[in-house]
């Protein structure tokens, strides 16, 4: 009992560093969230299960305005792929990650959202700490922090009254810290130069509100064309 406790700890707390970055930007975004379905209307109630239940932040900003209008499921479902399709690939990029996990998949892949994703995918977890578990603990400290702040956020709305505009590039600036992380950590930089030339030209092509699917597209088809030449070069572990 004591070797799996402390088993727990060292996961935990080599997990714990690693959130601290998406803590400050999950309560901004969090408190913000839960103030704005008060604004609409709702009980403090809603924030808190959703961000539970749903805990994907972009659309559960989207279904503020889904509850305010007409009831239209397949307009929900719809709006829901079209926003969340990127998991998808994260989903393949996580297989072997996943693998041999047991009941720990089930949450992971519920809590695979774009920051956990990003941690999990990239970090370099230490020697003598379970794998398993660290996935778990980032995920679960990311579920936390989305959840605790827009619980909070819902309860104090009325009472707090504070510009918000700009929020949202907090979430912005973690991605290009992440990106820079990975950058210095690699040799190699043919995949994340691939990755910067690919969504660029999508980005012209099809505009900033619909390149990102035609992007991850595209990325995973000429990343599966040249995985033999990347892992050759050490990119592709």
């Amino acid at each position: 009992m004591g070797s799996k406790s402390d088993m727990l700890k060292k996961a935990f707390r080599a997990a714990f560093p690693y959130t601290i970055p998406i803590f400050a930007g999950f309560w901004f975004l969090g408190l913000t969230y839960g103030i704005y379905m008060n604004v609409s209307g709702f009980s403090f109630w809603y924030p808190m299960l959703m961000s539970i239940t749903i805990f994907a932040g972009s659309i559960e900003f989207v279904t503020v305005n889904m509850l305010l209008g007409a009831f239209n499921p397949l307009q929900a479902f719809a709006m829901t792929l079209m926003i969340n399709a990127r998991h998808l690939f994260y989903g393949i990029s996580m297989l072997d990650k996943f693998r041999g996990l047991g009941w720990k998949k089930v949450y992971l892949i519920f809590g695979m959202c774009d920051e956990t994703f990003s941690i999990n995918y990239t970090a370099d977890i230490p020697e003598g700490v379970d794998r398993g578990w660290f996935m778990f603990f980032v995920t679960l400290l990311n579920h936390f922090y989305w959840f605790s702040g827009a619980t909070l956020g819902g309860i104090f709305g009325s009472l707090i009254q504070f510009n918000t505009e700009g929020l949202d590039f907090v979430m912005t600036a973690m991605f290009v810290v992440i990106f820079l992380e990975q950058w210095l950590k690699e040799k190699n930089h043919t995949s994340a130069l691939l990755g910067l030339g690919i969504s660029l030209i999508c980005l012209l092509a099809f505009g900033a509100d619909n390149f990102i699917i035609p992007a991850m597209l595209s990325l995973l088809a000429v990343l599966t064309v040249m995985r033999q030449p990347l892992e050759k070069g050490g990119e592709v572990q």
